[in-house]
Order: structure tokens, then C-alpha cells, then sequence
């Protein structure tokens, strides 16, 4: 039996603190400062952190290691699970072609610059961040955009800034599940807060993009379908995230987003050919041009619209109910954590989601898509075989973050810093999102920044007695500000642009609006901890 300390260095909460904070900054050093490899930061700062748990918290060295494994354990599942099948999925309508067909699709809902920029950037952006995540949105967005005849430099940019109100709930809702996982919040609760806070971001950033596009003239010709996209957009992650499913938050956004912007009379106004001239100053995409039958864009659509139906299908009671049955829970094996007052923490124990979790239905999802697009069986097999070949360096990064998170909360690291950091009192509130936006920026994914803040976000509220819940949210809700000065996007969004290299240009273009952005997500969670916005917190 392990029982967890709060000052184990010199009976000091200050020493402890900054001990126990010695892996994460280990992993930001080597990111930012270093500019050393994910995943080896990642195991680097793992091995950090076993070394703290072991010889300054009296962990056991089995208890280390198997916290450790047990990370790792859910990196693998549901995490990695939902990851490799999504992106399964692209890669089968890429091979298949029916990508192209879709692109051209986008490409004729309309030839104005502005509103390709929301369709492609933002409603898309949103929907591959539903389903894929991890850099997907950016990589892809941006190829379409320039093949639409955008400036490379201009398509990054766009598709970095859109790659935000989304990412809270991407990859089927991966960040909050993953919060709540390491801070034992119900995800229900967790994911409330969190569709209370992002919805106000998706209000902005279609503005944002149509002035990136084509400046002042685009905001004022072109802020109509903007807004409505924007509303349209908020409005369904904030009912989906409360009333439905965290893990449909996006989905249902971007279809939501795209329908309300096909919707509006003047998106489908032709756009003058002046604005066509200044905007469009790359080579447009020859392909462009083909015409494609009805059933063979019914089919590009298909993998999308089968993702939609079996989620929403699972999503029904009794389906729920019946694919809950296969969840088996166990006892972790070598682990038996105490905290300090005494009572067995939630990592005693291990929840195997097999048929119910995302990676399963977007599984299933794959195996539908593959009969639909007439993929054989063996190539279907080969691809699934080359996206986790692809991955495998994002795996290593993930399970290496998520087991070192796993030991920093079990050994009651994590629990130090957050009581330490109490100390700030009401100022919390402010510097949550901004502990977030910092853990994204290095990091490149709000899954790893939840995993590693988020019980000490958890902790401190608490302490401090401000809602657990709300700085929870706000650590994934600022996070997703940082997605788009991270270096592994912009490496990234550089690479799919033919643009390597030039890092540093786009990171120069879009940190302002990452800066303004994460200000206002500062702001309204300061609101929501004082009786200002306090009434929108359920």
C-alpha cells in the first residue's frame, strides 16, 4: 500500500512543488528550448518523473512502473484506438480518390474565396478534427485551399486560425474524455463546461478568417454567412456537448456550421472577379475542372455520413445500454494508491471501454466505408497497417505523456503542485486557460496538455474553492488557442504547403490572434467564476 504525501521534500509544500514540477518542465525545456523530438521529450520527462515518485515521494518502484503502464495503457485505448481508425479512413478515400471528388465538391459550393476559406477551413477543418485530430485539419485544410488557388502562406495561416473552436472535442471528444479520466470529473460534467466556454470562440473565428482572407473588405462583404456559420456552428457544439454527446460536439458543429453557411443567399452570390484576382494568387488546381457523376460524390460523402449515422445510433439508450455490457473494469494489477486522507484513488482500478468507445464505431465506420468504396479486403488491411506505421512516433509521444501523467497523479506530484498553486486564490481563474494554452503550444495537442494539468488545475481549484469543473474545462478550452503556435503544427501546415522551413513566418502571423484569443478565453472564465457569467455554468 502506497499512501500519497504533500510535502515529502523537507515537510516543505514550496520544495515539494518544485520537485514535483521538475518532469514538466523537463518536457517544456526540451520542446520549446531544445526543440527536442516529441516523443523523446516525452520519455525523457517519464523517466523524470518515476525518479521524483520513486526517491522523493517513497512510491514504490512496482507501484511507478505500473502507474506508468496503466498511461500508457489508455494511451493505447481509447486514445491511439480512435486516432489510427479515423485517419484509416482518410487514407482509404485518398487511395480510392473519392478525397478529390470531395475536394471538387467543396470547390462548387461556391468561387468565392471567402466562403471556400469557412467551408474548407472552418466547417471541414472541424469535422477532420472530429473524427482524426492530432494535425490532420491543418495538413489537409491547407492542400485543399491551395489547390483552390490560395497563396501557400495564406492557406496555412487560414487553416492554423480555424484549427481552434473545434479541437476541445476532436478526435470523437479525446481531450475532455482524457480530463476526465485524470481527474476523475464525471466527462458529462467536464464536457458541459467546456461546450459553455468554446462556443464563444466558434462566434469569432469565422470573422477572423474572412479578414485573413481578404482584410477589411472581406469582413464587411462577407460577415453575414460569416456570423450565421458562426452562430449555427456554437449553437450545436453547445447543445451536443450538454444534451447528447461530448463525442458528437464536433460533428454535429461542423455539419451544422456548413449547412447554415450553404443556407445563406449571400454566400452563393458569385464573387467579384476583383476579389478573386487579389485573393487567389497561387496556381489553381487543374483537377478542379472534372466533373464528377452524382453517385460518385454520394460516395465521397459516404465515410463522413456513415461516421455521423453509427454514432448517433449509439447514442440511443438502449443501444447505449446494450454496448455498455461488453465494458469490463479491473483491478490494476500492483497498484494500490491511497491519498493522504486515506481513501483509494480512481487509478486503482482500469475501465475497458471494447465496444462502446469511439475508436470501435469509427472501426465499424471503416469496415463499411471499405465495402462502399469497393476497397479489398487486403488493401483495406495494408492501409490500417500503414496509418499506425505513419503514427508511430505519435504513439510513442502519446503513451509516453499520458504514462507520465498517470505517475505524477498517482504519486501525488501532480496533488503538490496543485496546493501550491492554490496560493494564487481568485487569480486562478485568469491563469487556468493560460496553463493550457502553454501546455498546448509546447506539446501540440490538448490531450497531452488535460493529461498533464489537469489534475493539478483540479487540485487547485479546490484548494482555492473555485469550481473544479471550470478550471478543468478552461485548462482544455485555453489549450485549444495554443494548438496553432505549436511547433508540431506549424511543422506541419509548413510541410503540406510545400513551405519548409518557414516555421518562424507563420508563427509571426498567427501568434497575435493565438494571444488575443487565449485574452478573451481569460476573460470570460473570469467571468464565469464571479456572479458575472456565473449563470451560464450549469
Amino acid at each position: 500500500m502506497y499512501v500519497q504525501e504533500l510535502e515529502p521534500v523537507a515537510d516543505s509544500l514550496g520544495l515539494s512543488a518544485l520537485v514535483a514540477a521538475l518532469p514538466l518542465v523537463i518536457v517544456l525545456v526540451l520542446l520549446g528550448g531544445v526543440r527536442m523530438k516529441a516523443h523523446l521529450a516525452g520519455l525523457t520527462g517519464l523517466l523524470a518523473a518515476a525518479l521524483v515518485a520513486w526517491l522523493a515521494y517513497g512510491m514504490p518502484l512496482g507501484q511507478t512502473v505500473s502507474s506508468a503502464a496503466q498511461g500508457a495503457a489508455f494511451g493505447l485505448f481509447p486514445i491511439l484506438w480512435i486516432v489510427v481508425n479515423a485517419l484509416w479512413v482518410y487514407r482509404m478515400t485518398v487511395r480510392t480518390r473519392h478525397f478529390d471528388i470531395l475536394r471538387r465538391s467543396f470547390g462548387r459550393l461556391s468561387d468565392d474565396p471567402r466562403i471556400q476559406a469557412l467551408v474548407v477551413a472552418f466547417c471541414f477543418g472541424a469535422l477532420l478534427e472530429a473524427l482524426a485530430g492530432f494535425g490532420a485539419p491543418v495538413a489537409i485544410c491547407s492542400v485543399m485551399l491551395v489547390a483552390l488557388g490560395f497563396d501557400p502562406v495564406r492557406a496555412a495561416v487560414v487553416a492554423l486560425v480555424a484549427n481552434t473552436a473545434p479541437v476541445a472535442f476532436g478526435a470523437m471528444g479525446t481531450p475532455v474524455v482524457t480530463l476526465a479520466q485524470v481527474t476523475g470529473l464525471p466527462l458529462d460534467g467536464v464536457a458541459s463546461v467546456v461546450g459553455r466556454q468554446t462556443p464563444l470562440l466558434a462566434l469569432v473565428v469565422p470573422l477572423v478568417l474572412v479578414f485573413l482572407v481578404d482584410g477589411r473588405r472581406g469582413l464587411r462583404e462577407t460577415w453575414v454567412p460569416a456570423l450565421v456559420c458562426g452562430i449555427a456552428f456554437a449553437v450545436a457544439q453547445f447543445a451536443a456537448s450538454n444534451y447528447v454527446s461530448a463525442q458528437l460536439a464536433d460533428i454535429g458543429a461542423a455539419l451544422a456550421g456548413a449547412g447554415a453557411l450553404v443556407a445563406v443567399p449571400h454566400a452563393r452570390v458569385p464573387a467579384d472577379e476583383s476579389v478573386r484576382a487579389s485573393v487567389l494568387t497561387g496556381a489553381r488546381s487543374e483537377d478542379l475542372d472534372e466533373t464528377d457523376t452524382r453517385g460518385e460524390v454520394l460516395r465521397a460523402y459516404a465515410p463522413y455520413a456513415l461516421i455521423v449515422v453509427i454514432f448517433s445510433v449509439a447514442q440511443i439508450p438502449a443501444v447505449k445500454d446494450w454496448l455498455a455490457k461488453a465494458t469490463r473494469t479491473y483491478d490494476w494489477p500492483f497498484l494500490n494508491v491511497l491519498n493522504p486522507d486515506g481513501d483509494p484513488v480512481g487509478g486503482n482500478l482500469f475501465t475497458w471501454p471494447i465496444v462502446s468507445t469511439g475508436g470501435t464505431l469509427v472501426l465499424l465506420a471503416g469496415i463499411l466505408t471499405a465495402l462502399v468504396l469497393g476497397v479489398h479486403a487486403r488493401v483495406a488491411v495494408r492501409e490500417w497497417a500503414a496509418t499506425v506505421h505513419e503514427l508511430r512516433f505519435a504513439i510513442l509521444t502519446v503513451t509516453s505523456v499520458l504514462a507520465l501523467a498517470y505517475v505524477m497523479n498517482l504519486s501525488g506530484q501532480a496533488a503538490t503542485i496543485g496546493h501550491f498553486v492554490a496560493a494564487a486564490g481568485a487569480g486562478l481563474a485568469f491563469l487556468s486557460p493560460v496553463l493550457g494554452w502553454f501546455g498546448v503550444a509546447v506539446s501540440g495537442s490538448d490531450t497531452s496538455a488535460n493529461a498533464l494539468f489537469g489534475a493539478l488545475q483540479v487540485t487547485a481549484a479546490r484548494e482555492s474553492g473555485l469550481s473544479p469543473e471550470l478550471l478543468a474545462a478552461a485548462n482544455s478550452s485555453g489549450g485549444v488557442l495554443g494548438k496553432m503556435i505549436s511547433p508540431q503544427n506549424l511543422t506541419i501546415a509548413c510541410a503540406a504547403v510545400g513551405l519548409a522551413g518557414r516555421e518562424g513566418d507563420l508563427l509571426r502571423k498567427v501568434l497575435p490572434w493565438s494571444l488575443g484569443l487565449l485574452l478573451v478565453m481569460c476573460l470570460i472564465v473570469v467571468g464565469q467564476s464571479s456572479p458575472v457569467l456565473g449563470w451560464m455554468l450549469p
